[in-house]
């Protein structure tokens, strides 16, 4: 039987989607880390300052936008990872991309799914993130852990659904992160070719 990593790596899609917006968006990458703690493996996340200047508050993954010097998301990723939580690229086994996506916000984000050693000393930027956290990937799993509100965008168009995981240990996992795992979740239930 294949481990979680090298179940992700045979399905994750290398290749970013070729997702438009009818408006500016602006290309951003995030790492989707995944550690393991005894037999367990875990997603960690963060959770955004309330002085940042986009989604205060909101538990995300380390990123950010993909800038010019940049070769790609892949580094967009680890270097914002680095720069958020402390872990160094070398630490982390990048196991693909997934598909990239258009957020309400007008983001496309490319999210990059690798491992990293467990325990690991992070550094918190306090400037960025209030606040590191592990969730097991069987809680995420759980459908009773999670519901679908319906959002109203603040022009006339139709309600647009978010989802949301009940809290755990107090953090609101919604919105495009909760994408993101729902994506990650998605793919280690593909059925196997």
């Amino acid at each position: 039987m294949l481990d979680l990593p090298d179940l992700l790596r045979q399905r994750l899609t290398h290749r970013l989607s070729e997702t438009r917006s009818k408006w500016e968006a602006r290309p951003a990458a995030v790492l989707v880390p995944l550690y393991k703690q005894g037999d367990v493996w875990n997603v960690l996340f963060t959770r955004r300052t309330d002085s940042v200047e986009d989604h205060r508050g909101q538990v995300s993954f380390p990123g950010g936008l993909i800038e010019a010097h940049d070769e790609g998301p892949e580094q967009a990723a680890l270097r914002e990872a680095e720069e958020e939580i402390g872990i160094r690229a070398e630490d982390v086994q990048i196991l693909g991309t997934m598909a990239s996506f258009l957020t309400t916000t007008q983001f496309i984000i490319s999210p990059v799914v690798g491992t990293i050693p467990w325990p690991y000393k992070l550094r918190l930027n306090r400037e960025e993130v209030a606040v590191v956290f592990g969730v097991p990937i069987e809680w995420l799993a759980d459908p009773s852990n999670l519901e679908i509100r319906q959002w109203q965008p603040p022009i006339p168009s139709p309600s647009i659904p978010i989802h949301f995981f009940r809290p755990y240990e107090g953090e609101i996992i919604w919105g495009a992160t909760a994408r993101i795992t729902l994506g990650l979740l998605e793919l280690l239930r593909e059925p196997h070719e």
